[in-house]
């Protein structure tokens, strides 16, 4: 029998390809911009950064709370009407931000903030089954890989439209600082309206389904059917709460990122925004290419506990404020995150056959731990933002044990 090589994706599918993988960027950009806010906060509503700590608490505590329902809703109505969904919640929470402005208020810009999250927790939802959607079974995780790799480049226009529009100014008063956030806000709003209307008129061809066995003309394996019940398996669970640790951690190191560059290297809100997109983040999508390569040759549980390995070694050297050499160390954090996500991500669906779409909300839900890390780091960071940096180390700590032995699937 000849065998056929799965193409990346079909030509029918392009267009919603294309609509699809901008909604990586566009969580990426939102997630990294509330990094900015959560410093220009501080500033100009004057609150102190364990309270500024609450701007991840309400973004990522939307992601739990909405998790589930926008599961229920793709189920129910489809993946285009999921996104669109998605889009709808992150438009009005954008929009929100102008009344917020003009309140002068912390909390109304909290709830804001929680509306664009449960957007983004909607988007995130949907987005990986349907890019996976889009083709052939044995080529979804290329696509997911390519998508991810626009919300890289998303994390690193953030902090720079976020150090173009609301320190521009130089943030020195909080009726103009409010007022830039404002402008900023309000594009992100009407730009991602255009996107929706867009996206509305797209006709979305029949889907491939990319858990469902395909071997007519293909030389895939098919999807073994599941011996046990989903939280019985043990390397799910540990995969599911290592992505919750993972994304604490992340969360943790964003949000205080800046406080880092002004208070230890006397850096202003400008050159330290641009430090964030150009080079923090930029280490992040050289880390997911470096990452990529190095799992033809090393198992990607051993990468993944090298990873950690080294992003406890760098905690431990920003924590000392020794300088540039903590600061360089700092940088290196991210490069080190690159690949934790879908590493831990596509370790915790092995074998799960029928389950794996069940077993990805569960550990997509992990993103949770961004809602209170910040918070815990943040008390520390009032005394000493070097110290804080000691925290990220207890999670990596669970990850690593997930890396070197509860990754192994137990049939």
């Amino acid at each position: 029998m000849t065998t056929i090589k799965p193409t990346f994706t079909d030509k029918k599918f392009l267009v919603t390809l294309v609509f699809v993988t901008s909604l990586f960027m566009f969580w990426g950009v939102a997630i990294s911009l509330s990094d900015v806010l959560n410093k220009h906060f501080q500033e100009v509503l004057h609150v102190s950064k364990a309270q500024s700590g609450l701007v991840q608490f309400s973004v990522f505590g939307a992601y739990f709370v909405m998790g589930i329902p926008a599961g229920l809703f793709m189920k129910r109505f489809g993946y285009k009407s999921g996104v669109l969904l998605g889009l709808s919640l992150f438009a009005i929470g954008a929009f929100l931000f102008v009344p917020a402005a003009n309140a002068q208020s912390f909390n109304f810009f909290r709830l804001a903030l929680f509306i664009v999250g449960c957007g983004l927790s909607t988007l995130e939802t949907v987005a990986h089954p349907f890019v996976a959607s889009l083709g052939h079974q044995e080529t979804s995780d290329q696509r997911i890989n390519f998508a991810q790799s626009f919300n890289a480049l998303g994390t690193m226009l953030g902090p720079l439209i976020g150090g173009f529009f609301v320190f521009g100014n130089g943030g020195e008063s909080t009726e103009a600082g409010l007022d830039s956030i404002k402008i900023l806000y309000i594009i992100i709003g009407v730009l991602v309206t255009v996107v929706a209307i867009s996206f509305s008129f797209v006709k979305v061809p029949a889907l491939v389904d990319p858990h469902a066995p395909i071997t007519q003309g293909f030389d895939v394996e098919e999807v073994p059917v599941p011996s046990k019940k989903l939280f019985q398996n043990r390397h799910f669970v540990w995969a599911a709460i290592s992505q919750l640790f993972n994304v604490a951690a992340q969360s943790g190191t964003w949000a205080f990122f800046l406080n880092y560059c002004h208070e230890k290297m006397h850096m202003g809100d400008r050159e330290a925004s641009a430090y964030m997109g150009f080079v923090f983040m930029g280490l992040m999508l050289v880390g997911r290419f470096a990452g990529t390569a190095l799992m033809r040759f090393i198992a990607p549980n051993k990468l993944l506990a090298l990873f950690t390995a080294g992003s406890i070694i760098m905690c431990l050297i920003v924590a000392q404020s020794w300088g540039w050499a903590s600061f360089i160390a700092l940088l290196m954090i991210n490069f080190f995150f690159s690949i934790m996500f879908p590493t831990i991500f596509s370790l915790g669906i092995k074998n799960l056959g029928a389950q794996t779409q069940q077993a990805s909300s569960f550990i997509s839900m992990g993103v949770v731990g961004g809602a209170f890390f910040p918070l815990l780091m943040g008390l520390v960071a009032n005394h000493d933002v070097a110290t804080a940096y000691y925290l990220p180390i207890i999670c990596y700590a669970v990850i690593f044990a997930f890396a070197v032995k509860f990754y192994k699937v137990r049939v």
